[in-house]
């Protein structure tokens, strides 16, 4: 999506910080015993609260509000009877519409306690989203997000998964701009736009390039190989001011 007028922008600020009050109140609510169900429904609560829906339940027919991943688990994990237990890297993933306006957001949560390499994890997960963000404003080439998040990641001895990226969002949950590159990709000669709608997401892990599906069920990504990984995410407009964040609680 482009932006266009005033009305589109307050919209999508809405949608915005929608889905970054349930992530941000799902964060607060992990703690050692909850089911991932449970995290779920408090998020669906949240949501339908300020009148959105859940954007992958509507959409594209997944079996939650939200997406919950465990671990092993890179993205789009069912809710379900599993238990968080001390020790867990969980992943939150919030997409929602209202009005006919989407926006996307996510983080990942270490459960204390945790080794100090998860910790470090998270934390440059943090920062490698913000690499990227940095990258976001009117006339820059879409390249300059994958090349300076790999860099980041090279640089402090991580990979990223590669087949999961960015993507355009606003009047519908993925549209173009798509496969925005959180790594370094030669082939990329976009520019963004003034108004220019979409997320960056950097999956940094500590050792796995890919993410794929197992056995039965179709929705839930491990990594490939198995390696813990974190994702961050927000949902940004490109302006000629440089990024104007749209998933932040409270703005």
């Amino acid at each position: 999506m482009t932006l266009s007028n005033d009305d589109e922008l307050k919209a999508m600020q809405d949608i915005g910080r929608i889905c970054a009050t349930a992530l941000e109140v799902m964060g607060k609510a992990l703690e050692p015993g909850i089911t991932t169900r449970e995290l779920d429904d408090i998020g669906r609560k949240v949501l339908e609260a300020a009148g959105a829906q859940s954007a992958p339940e509507s959409v594209y027919d997944f079996p939650g509000a939200t997406c919950i991943s465990v671990n092993e688990e890179v993205a789009h994990g069912i809710p379900g009877d599993r238990i968080i237990r001390a020790g867990d890297l969980v992943n939150i993933d919030v997409s929602a519409h209202k009005g006919g306006y989407f926006s996307d957001t996510g983080a990942s949560y270490a459960v204390p306690p945790v080794t100090r390499a998860v910790e470090r994890l998270c934390r440059d997960g943090r920062r490698a989203m913000w690499t990227g963000l940095r990258q976001v404003g009117a006339g820059k080439p879409l390249a300059g997000i994958g090349q300076a998040v790999g860099a980041f990641a090279k640089k402090n001895g991580y990979t990223l998964v590669r087949n999961l990226a960015s993507h355009g969002v606003g009047l519908s949950l993925h549209e173009e701009p798509t496969e925005i590159a959180t790594w370094a990709d030669k082939s990329e000669r976009r520019i963004m736009t003034e108004g220019l709608v979409f997320t960056v997401e950097p999956f940094l892990s500590l050792g796995a390039d890919y993410a794929e599906t197992e056995g039965d069920d179709r929705w839930t990504l491990y990594s490939e190989p198995r390696a813990l990984t974190v994702q961050y995410e927000h949902t940004v407009v490109a302006t000629r001011n440089g990024p104007l964040v749209l998933t932040m609680p409270g703005q």
